[in-house]
């Protein structure tokens, strides 16, 4: 699972590029209850929930989202790999902690790559993380862990697509509901020991899931 602990190569920041900064602190505010505090350069910012920062924003003719994996070291902010998709390197400051909120209602708490090459993504992100990459019999995709950490701390997963992008899940109350507020990818459905899941599109184009996560049954849906 994601946590805030950010071992190395855990996801520890999550970036949403577009060219309209106020449009997605609405967009966002309604669906996750999200709130937006601009940063000083401009089209740049935090979301927050509850006070927790749950996500940035930042300014960019095209609209996609970036993770960022938490590294021992500062090293380059931004790398492209195989298939041309951003990925970011994150050295926790005390300025930039990292995500505050992770598997909470409005959070992250999944994270998908799809790729066209899975096998040669599992063999970069290996080579620059150190992933533990495993199978799931009966599952699709590559299953991901921090190095040491163990099968508890899965995180994500590697899936075959045409196209080449990242996929954060976001826990919500009710899947259900969040569909009916946003262009559908993929249908509200069950899955086994996962919970309920859907996948949306933002009004910019960037895809993105909703969870309700079997962890969170004891929820309530209000």
């Amino acid at each position: 699972m994601i946590t805030t602990d950010f071992v190395p190569g855990a996801p520890a920041w999550l970036e949403l590029g577009t060219s309209d900064e106020a449009a997605a602190a609405e967009f966002y505010g309604a669906l996750l209850g999200w709130e937006y505090h601009p940063a000083g350069t401009p089209g740049s910012g935090v979301f927050t929930r509850g006070g927790l920062a749950v996500a940035g924003h930042v300014a960019a003719q095209g609209t996609s989202w970036t993770v960022h994996f938490a590294a021992a070291a500062p090293g380059p902010d931004r790398l492209t790999d195989p298939d041309g998709v951003e990925v970011g390197v994150w050295a926790a400051t005390v300025e930039s902690a990292g995500l505050g909120a992770v598997s909470t209602p409005g959070s992250l708490t999944w994270i998908e790559l799809h790729s066209p090459a899975p096998s040669a993504s599992a063999a970069f992100y290996r080579s620059l993380f150190g992933w533990e990459i495993a199978l799931i019999p009966g599952a699709p995709g590559q299953f991901l862990a921090p190095a040491g950490a163990g099968p508890g701390r899965m995180f994500g997963a590697i899936v075959a697509d045409t196209q080449a992008f990242w996929l954060p899940y976001f826990e919500v109350a009710d899947v259900d509901q969040a569909a009916a507020s946003a262009p559908v990818l993929l249908a509200p459905h069950d899955l086994d020991d996962v919970g309920r899941i859907a996948v949306l599109v933002d009004p910019f184009g960037a895809r993105f899931g909703v969870m309700r996560s079997v962890t969170t049954e004891s929820l309530p849906k209000s």
